[in-house]
């Protein structure tokens, strides 16, 4: 009796497991293996679509599970040029109104998850090469309101974008600010070109400052930095702090320049020389570098002012 309920038990479980059963009919166990139960499965199902060529899980029972696209994500995907044109032509055509300006590129922005910083860098050299001088103080003072793009560069940009509107106070207001930030760490062109600002305007006073400065702090002076301070020198009949200039900074005997893509050792130019003997002077440079050097460079020099005179002859009749 015992074994008969043992058989009942074993063989309900028998249909799903793989359980071995005691027969009935004779008194000894007779050991059967049953069939497996089939469950459902997943499986990897490669998908038709060209976009993507991963595998996706499916199930069995209900089928491929529905894949959404994110929401910020897009498959239009825009440049920083065509984004940095549409930015200039958002704000050519606007009034010098703060806030107007200020709206507009708060407009611009506003769908963006970053401050697109390259876009707006992009679109202020646009400006400075069109000479757009109030916009690029405009873009400048906002992209630095927002606190974005706080480098000495963007400084620099400003800098000479009011130079050349003349807004001489901001000028020497953001000059002394940064000066004061960074005492050690100012670059030189920031030196030079607050000197070329003050040389213009005859502010020699200031010049010399500015100058004074470069030398208590070790900052070594450009070559037109030098010949600047040299000609206030001689205008003003200072002939001794002329001398001592250039005997402390005398002018460099060599220079490198970038000829078909090499770097080649020159003579160095003195400053007071004119643009167009120095394209002249390249272009022999050139035709050196190709090959064709002159026989005697000696006779050139010497026909040089033969022609000189010529033309002035020409001209004086």
């Amino acid at each position: 009796m015992k074994l008969m309920s043992i058989t009942k038990t074993n063989l309900g479980l028998s249909q799903f497991f793989n359980v071995p059963t005691i027969s009935s009919s004779s008194n000894l166990l007779n050991l059967r293996n049953q069939p497996l139960l089939k469950i459902p499965t997943l499986e990897f199902i490669p998908l038709t679509n060209t976009r993507s060529s991963c595998n996706v899980i499916v199930c069995g029972l209900k089928g491929p599970r529905p894949r959404y696209p994110r929401v910020w994500k897009t498959h239009k995907k825009i440049g920083t040029i065509s984004k940095s044109k549409k930015l200039v032509d958002c704000i050519k055509g606007l009034s010098n109104v703060k806030e107007e300006v200020y709206g507009a590129l708060d407009a611009f922005i506003a769908w963006e998850l970053e401050f697109p910083l390259i876009t707006v860098k992009k679109a202020l050299k646009t400006l400075e090469d069109e000479k757009e001088w109030k916009r690029v103080i405009q873009v400048t003072k906002w992209m630095l309101s927002k606190g974005q793009g706080r480098t000495m560069g963007s400084n620099f940009t400003l800098l000479n974008a009011l130079a050349e509107e003349d807004r001489l106070e901001e000028v020497e207001e953001l000059w002394k600010r940064l000066f004061a930030k960074n005492l050690e760490t100012t670059p030189r062109m920031f030196y030079e070109k607050m000197i070329v600002i003050y040389y213009t305007r005859g502010m020699h006073d200031k010049m010399f400052d500015v100058f004074a400065d470069m030398e208590e702090l070790g900052v070594k002076p450009t070559t037109s930095i030098v010949s600047k301070v040299g000609n206030v020198f001689q205008k003003l009949g200072m002939m001794d702090k002329y001398e001592k200039l250039h005997q402390k900074y005398p002018p460099p005997q060599w220079e490198y320049r970038f000829i078909k893509g090499k770097r080649v050792k020159v003579p160095a130019k003195p400053p007071n020389e004119s643009p167009d003997e120095t394209e002249h002077d390249e272009q022999k440079l050139e035709t050196r570098g190709a090959g064709e050097a002159p026989n005697d460079p000696d006779e050139e020099i010497d026909q040089q002012p033969k022609q000189v005179e010529d033309d002035d002859t020409i001209h004086s009749c």
